[in-house]
């Protein structure tokens, strides 16, 4: 274990709130325990950790970064994610498939949806090849990486390729699954910040398939 992932962990065990752990676990809906320590004081923990143990080689920030995710409680996981968001220096092409390689422990919405938005939406942007990587994630057998098909364009605004969304979103607005729906309807709410003309538009000529909740988020803040 890397001393700043020991260090980590420690200071989560004793920062732990019995009276809060199961009112968290119960809100993420998991069978995994939780310390019960809030995001605030876990962001603090990370600063601190981070100043007195800094990760200047990409081999180390991976070996942090997994040694957390692996762990038993769901705040070692989320310092595992805090760990990989705050080091934007490795925030490379090259770390996309170390990105992806955190998918399958990500059975939840409180994880997926955090490294599908904050890590692989902006390296999708600084490189479109990585395209191909969602039209493969919108096939996939796994609800969560058909939903990470979608979120991945959460962070890309005005560069928002319409076309590739458009085109998930038509793939997957059959489903039934409440998680995509609501992705669907979260990116459209997103992207409507940006071209509100186009989300309407887009929600009219497929209001027959849309679900009613795509519909409402998609639809949410346009008068």
């Amino acid at each position: 274990m890397h001393t700043m992932t020991l260090v980590l962990q420690k200071a989560l065990a004793d920062a732990a709130d019995p009276v809060k752990a199961p009112q968290m676990q119960a809100y993420a809906k998991t069978e995994q325990p939780f310390y019960g320590v809030s995001a605030p004081i876990r962001k603090a923990l990370f600063r601190e950790a981070k100043k007195q143990f800094p990760i200047k080689d990409f081999g180390v920030y991976c070996d942090v970064v997994t040694q957390l995710w692996e762990g038993r409680t769901r705040e070692e996981m989320y310092m595992g994610l805090e760990v990989a968001c705050g080091y934007k220096t490795f925030h490379t092409d090259h770390a996309f498939p170390f990105y992806e390689g955190l998918f399958p422990r990500a059975s939840n919405w409180d994880t997926l949806d955090w490294i599908a938005s904050s890590l692989i939406s902006p390296l999708v942007l600084k490189n479109p090849a990585r395209e191909k990587d969602l039209c493969r994630w919108r096939r996939d057998e796994n609800m969560w990486i058909r939903r990470a098909s979608l979120l991945a364009h959460l962070r890309h605004g005005k560069n928002t390729n319409t076309d590739l969304l458009a085109e998930t979103i038509v793939m997957l607005m059959h489903e039934k699954e409440f998680f995509v729906r609501k992705a669907i309807g979260w990116v459209l709410r997103q992207y409507a910040r940006t071209n509100p003309h186009w989300v309407r538009t887009f929600v009219a000529q497929h209001e027959a398939s849309l679900s009613g909740l795509s519909k409402r988020e998609a639809l949410k803040h346009i008068s």
